[in-house]
C-alpha cells in the first residue's frame, strides 16, 4: 500500500498489509461522512434555488433579476434571467431579459457570451423599441476588450497590438449611427469611434516603422498609405508622411517622395521633419524603449 493512502481505505486492507486501529477508522470514516453530508446540503441547496425560481412568475423572476443586475452580483443575475427565459421564453420580459443578461455576461468578462446574446437579440427582435442599445453595447463589448489596464495606463505604447476588437468596436458604433441617427448613444458613440479611429491609425502607423526599421520599404510605403488613405486627418497623419518620404527614398522613386515632403511641408511647416531636426522623444518613449 502506497505511504500516503486515503485513510479509509486501510480500514479494509488484507491480512498481513499494515492496518490501523479502530480509532483511525472511526475518525475516516467521520470525514467521509462529513464530506457527504457537505455535499448533500450543497446539492439540496442549488436545487432548492432552482425550484425556487421554477415557481415564480415572471414578473416576480424579472423583478429578483433586476434587482441581482442593479447589485452588481452578476452570477445571480445571469442565473436568474437564464431560469425566466427557460421558463417564459416570449414575452416583454423575455425581450428585455436578453439584454440585461448581455450587460451581466459583458460586466462578468464573458464577451463571447455578450455578443452572441446580442446578434441573436438583433436577429430575433430588429424592431425593438431598444435594439440602438444592442448595437451600442456590442460597440462597448469590443471597446473594452481593446482597452485594458496597461492601455489605460499608457495609451500610446499598446497600439501595437491586435486590433481587431478595435476594428470591430468601431463598425459596431458605425451601424448604430447609420442605422440609429437620432438615438442617445449616437454621441457616446461617436467620442469613442474617434479615439478607435486614432489608435488604429497609429497601429497602421507602428507597422510602417517596423517594416521601414528592417529596410522593407515596399511594405512600409504600403502600409503607411493605408493609413492616411483609410485614417486621414489624424494625430499620425505627419508621422505617416514621413515613413512615405523615407521609403519612397530609399526606393529610389523620387517623384513619390518629394509629393510626400511637399504634403507635410504645406500642411505641417513645423514639422521636426521638414525642419530638419531629429525626433523629440516623449516621456512614453523613456518609459518604453522597445520596438
Amino acid at each position: 500500500m502506497p505511504f500516503f493512502a486515503f485513510p479509509g481505505a486501510a480500514c479494509g486492507a488484507t491480512a498481513g498489509a499494515f492496518r490501523p486501529g479502530p480509532r483511525a477508522c472511526r475518525i475516516a470514516a467521520r470525514v467521509l461522512l462529513g464530506l457527504l453530508l457537505v455535499l448533500v446540503i450543497g446539492l439540496g441547496g442549488c436545487r432548492k434555488d432552482r425550484d425556487e425560481l421554477q415557481e415564480r412568475s415572471a414578473e416576480e423572476l424579472y423583478g429578483k433579476a433586476k434587482e441581482a443586475l442593479d447589485n452588481t452580483s452578476w452570477e445571480t443575475c445571469i442565473l436568474t434571467y437564464k431560469a425566466l427565459q427557460t421558463r417564459y421564453p416570449f414575452g416583454r420580459y423575455a425581450e428585455q431579459s436578453m439584454l440585461d443578461i448581455s450587460y451581466c455576461y459583458f460586466r462578468r468578462g464573458e464577451r463571447e457570451q455578450a455578443l452572441s446574446t446580442l446578434d441573436r437579440f438583433i436577429r430575433t427582435y430588429p424592431a425593438h423599441p431598444s435594439v440602438d442599445y444592442a448595437y451600442y453595447l456590442k460597440g462597448l463589448v469590443n471597446y473594452e476588450e481593446n482597452i485594458g489596464f496597461l492601455e489605460r495606463l499608457m495609451p500610446t505604447r499598446v497600439r501595437d497590438r491586435d486590433q481587431s476588437s478595435a476594428e470591430d468596436a468601431f463598425a459596431d458604433f458605425a451601424e448604430l449611427i447609420r442605422r440609429f441617427p437620432d438615438s442617445r448613444y449616437v454621441p457616446d458613440a461617436r467620442q469613442r469611434m474617434v479615439f478607435l479611429r486614432n489608435n488604429l491609425a497609429a497601429y497602421e502607423l507602428i507597422v510602417a516603422q517596423y517594416y521601414l526599421r528592417r529596410e522593407a520599404n515596399i511594405a512600409a510605403a504600403n502600409r503607411a498609405r493605408y493609413a492616411l488613405e483609410t485614417y486621414p486627418n489624424t494625430p499620425h497623419t505627419p508621422e505617416a508622411l514621413v515613413v512615405l518620404h523615407k521609403a519612397y527614398s530609399e526606393l529610389e522613386l523620387p517623384l513619390l517622395a518629394d509629393d510626400a515632403m511637399a504634403v507635410l511641408a504645406l500642411n505641417y511647416p513645423d514639422h521636426y521633419y521638414v525642419q530638419g531636426r531629429k525626433k523629440p522623444r516623449s516621456w512614453a518613449d523613456r518609459l518604453w524603449p522597445f520596438d
